[in-house]
């Protein structure tokens, strides 16, 4: 009778050593990593511990351990109070406002770009509106306050045509849109480098193939180029609407005056008033903490939504 033979099953490595060896393959990643996991972890997970003081009447002499709690007071104040509505409107026309202007206009003005054949005249183009982008915050605002002033470059070419002069900055209706065309003018050409680099993932026999059949350059960019770039359009607006309300207030808070609150003040520029200048923290930790849980809420919604009616989504 034949004795069978057992053969011994090769014993997986342990995880540890797995790490312990992968570490020592790739020291100088992990080195760079390190300083990005590092950064993510004093600015963003280490302040959550903070948001307890939205459960209290927060007194600094007591601190976070000493202070009052008071539940979910700051929220239903919050609910409760006359501005609410008034925020919460302003920021949902500066955030629709920008979905149906802002970021479609950078698309568009990808697929202009795509279309150029003199390479110079298309980097020149680029470099011109990319560099707003660079330019400082505070530089440009600067910069919209002087031509948007009653003595401005707008209000010359406004009288010139016979149009009254007006401070534009003064003027409640009009500053969505000096908000929505000056973020076209900074961010146009830089948020176009992500289409622009789509577009070469396009595989060029798609083009050829469509002009076989007939098809003009609009028949080819309505067949092959939108489609082609479809996932990264639909990527890149799960994550505008992630951010839906949380819309530039720091350019609210460099532009905005008390002239305008009733149509410029934003949900977030209202926290910073209750928080750094009428020195209400609960309050204001309150707030922002139900505009991160709602910005959260739409990012779950739209990835679902994305996932339902295309191919595309974060995860």
């Amino acid at each position: 009778m034949e004795k069978s033979i057992t053969l011994n099953k090769p014993l997986k490595p342990k995880l540890s050593k797995i790490l312990k060896d992968d570490f020592r393959r790739n020291k100088v990643k992990y080195a760079m990593i390190s300083v990005i996991v590092l950064y993510y972890i004093l600015f963003y997970y280490v302040p959550m511990y903070g948001t307890i003081i939205a459960f209290q009447d927060f007194v600094p002499r007591k601190g976070i351990m000493g202070s009052n709690w008071v539940g979910f007071k700051h929220f239903i104040n919050f609910f409760n109070d006359l501005s609410f509505w008034k925020v919460l409107k302003n920021t949902l026309t500066l955030s629709f406002l920008d979905l149906c202007i802002c970021f479609p206009s950078a698309i568009l003005f990808a697929l202009f770009l795509n279309e150029i054949r003199c390479r110079t005249f298309k980097k020149t183009v680029q470099t011109i509106t990319y560099l707003p982008h660079f330019i400082s915050l505070v530089v440009i605002c600067g910069m919209i306050k002087e031509f948007c002033g009653y003595n401005g470059l707008f209000n010359y070419i406004g009288s010139f045509f016979g149009a009254e002069r007006v401070s534009m900055l003064q003027q409640p209706n009009m500053f969505k849109w000096i908000f929505i065309f000056s973020k076209i003018w900074q961010e146009l050409g830089w948020s176009s480098i992500i289409y622009l680099a789509a577009f070469s993932g396009i595989n060029e026999e798609l083009y050829e193939a469509a002009e076989i059949d007939g098809a003009g350059r609009i028949r080819q960019t309505l067949v092959v180029t939108l489609p082609g770039i479809l996932p990264t359009v639909v990527i890149m607006l799960v994550l505008r609407i992630g951010q839906i309300l949380g819309i530039g207030h720091e350019k609210v808070l460099l532009l905005y005056n008390p002239a305008t609150y009733e149509k410029a003040d934003v949900i977030m520029s209202f926290v910073f008033r209750k928080g750094l200048e009428e020195f209400n923290w609960s309050y204001s930790t309150a707030v922002n903490m139900f505009n991160s849980i709602a910005n959260f809420t739409f990012l779950i919604l739209a990835n679902t939504a994305s996932k339902k009616l295309t191919e595309s989504s974060l995860w």
